[in-house]
Parts: C-alpha cells; sequence; structure tokens
C-alpha cells in the first residue's frame, strides 16, 4: 500500500479532532493536558508529512521544525503537570470546575 499525502492528513485531522474533543470534553487538567498533546502530535506529524511529499527534500527542515515542537511539549507539559500537582496539593481535586476562587 502507498502512503500518500491524503491518508497522513486524514490521520492527522483525526489524532487532532481526538485531542480537541478530549480537550473540550473532559473536567480533569490531566485529560486537558493529554488531549493538547495530542493536538501537538497532530502537528508535528503535519510538519513531517509535508517535509516529506515537498519539492525540495534536501533539507530537513520538517524534522527540525518536529524536533523543536517536540521540546516545546515536553516543556509545557512539565510545566502544566507542576501547575496541576501544585492546585491539586491546595484544593485536593483536578476538576477545573472547581476552581472558581482562581479568578481575579
Amino acid at each position: 500500500m502507498n502512503a500518500t499525502l491524503q491518508l497522513f492528513l486524514i490521520i492527522s485531522s483525526a489524532l487532532f479532532s481526538i485531542g480537541l474533543l478530549a480537550t473540550l470534553s473532559r473536567r480533569h487538567a490531566i485529560f486537558i493536558l493529554i488531549g493538547i498533546e495530542l493536538m501537538l502530535a497532530a502537528a508535528n506529524l503535519n510538519f513531517i508529512v509535508f517535509w516529506r511529499f515537498g519539492s525540495q527534500q534536501q533539507q530537513p527542515t520538517g524534522v527540525m521544525v518536529a524536533i523543536f515542537s517536540i521540546a516545546i511539549a515536553a516543556a509545557e507539559a512539565a510545566v502544566g503537570l507542576a501547575l496541576v500537582i501544585a492546585i491539586y496539593r491546595h484544593y485536593r481535586t483536578t476538576n477545573v470546575d472547581k476552581f472558581d476562587s482562581l479568578k481575579g
């Protein structure tokens, strides 16, 4: 089976849609962070696919952008989990609906 650009874009859009659904429909902060990570993975897949099927494949710009994006996603996950742990220690819950006292 030949992998085409259309197949990869369908997979990427499905992955992004699942991440968006997880981000918007969940109440717990951990699941929201997982949804954001899924959306970033879909964007990384798009970077690699457009580099692979592009006209100039000599320079690995898509790979470099994807590696940079993975590094940023790792930093985002570390900061996000640190915030979730700090909020859990204070409120004893990860339900984002109960964080009403965080309003300024």
